[in-house]
């Protein structure tokens, strides 16, 4: 049975309903976490919309068509998938910074400090000006505008908001920025003659991809790719920070490397990786690789017919589409977090 979800996702993909006849969605409805919110629901329309797009695919090479079926309550254990993991047979530990949480600001409203990496957390307690304790910044946070406070972590390169109703974000000049966008686009950057997929038993197989993503969407996106076979390098650096038990969930099929895009010799390296892929997501903010002449005109004319994929928080237009975002910093500002809170309180 088609559900909702998918059904929204579908004609952003340029399938029509009918599509959705080889999906079978099973193992029961929302509310499957104590949520207000249907994840159940659409984490099993994502993941079937992947099984579609890669059974296009196998058509494609193989002329033989696929069904797909998804288990809500598997789909929804997906989504915290990191959470189960075991490393020689151990729990690891997904326990988050000490400081990082929301905090009572005045007037009554709620802030977000999102400080999970070191230089995050720096920003934030400089801008409190007090030392990485939690009841330090609850005393500190108290005494701050939210709205003051999330303007000032950002403008000390840190990462946070004020916590939003939904209305309170719809009226938001970012969230009018992005209204009528699509749930995803597909931009042609460049001219390249056809290519043939590369031999291989799986969907994927032979298509190179380079991973510039980090914490948890774009990594998520490049271990999908993975998972059906594509040969994926994830770029990284000894300087960047990491959650590890999410940089452990997400990197199930990958190589890694460490480069340094600060350096020349490291750029002139990525540069001849990506002249030999076929795939590149990248996961930083909006003209971020650009600055460092990776944009996706640059790697179009560096690699025809490269397929650039990137993810931002908080979309590629409008006033915050630089700003930095974290999943958990998009819940705060645009209502997530406050809807939450009012059917779950603490």
């Amino acid at each position: 049975m088609i559900n909702e979800a998918l059904r929204t996702i579908l004609p952003a993909a340029g399938w029509g309903d009918e599509k959705a006849r080889a999906v079978e969605i099973t193992g029961g409805a929302d509310p499957i976490l104590p949520t207000p919110f249907r994840i159940g629901e659409t984490s099993a329309a994502a993941l079937a919309a992947v099984g579609l797009a890669v059974a296009d695919l196998w058509a494609l090479r193989t002329g033989r068509g696929q069904e797909i079926a998804v288990d809500t309550r598997q789909a929804t254990a997906s989504l915290r998938s990191g959470h189960y993991l075991k490393m020689d047979g151990a729990d690891v530990s997904t326990e988050r910074n000490t400081v990082m949480g929301v905090y009572p600001a005045k007037n009554g409203r709620w802030s977000y400090l999102h400080c999970n990496f070191p230089n995050h957390r720096a920003a934030a307690l400089s801008v409190l000006g007090v030392p990485e304790d939690r009841e330090a910044v609850r005393q500190a946070v108290a005494k701050w505008d939210a709205l003051e406070l999330e303007e000032a972590i950002i403008a000390a390169k840190g990462a946070g908001g004020m916590v939003r109703t939904m209305d309170e974000w719809a009226k938001h000049p970012q969230a009018a920025a992005i209204a009528s966008l699509p749930l995803m686009e597909i931009v042609k950057i460049g001219e390249s003659a056809p290519q043939k997929l590369p031999d291989g038993g799986r969907p994927l197989s032979g298509i190179r991809v380079l991973d510039l993503t980090r914490v948890l969407a774009g990594p998520t996106c490049a271990r999908t790719l993975a998972e059906h076979g594509a040969d994926v390098l994830k770029i990284t650096g000894k300087h960047l920070p990491n959650i590890g038990y999410q940089e452990y969930d997400t990197g199930h099929g990958k190589l890694s490397a460490h480069l340094d895009l600060r350096e020349p010799t490291d750029v002139e390296i990525l540069r001849g990786l990506v002249r030999a892929t076929d795939v590149f997501s990248q996961g930083y903010r909006p003209g971020t690789l650009g600055g460092r002449g990776f944009s996706p005109e640059s790697l179009a004319k560096l690699r025809p017919g490269i397929v650039f994929v990137s993810l931002c928080a908080f979309g590629h237009v409008g006033p915050w589409a630089s700003r930095r975002g974290f999943d958990t910093v998009v819940q705060t500002v645009s209502g997530i977090t406050s809807r939450q809170g009012e059917l779950f309180p603490g």
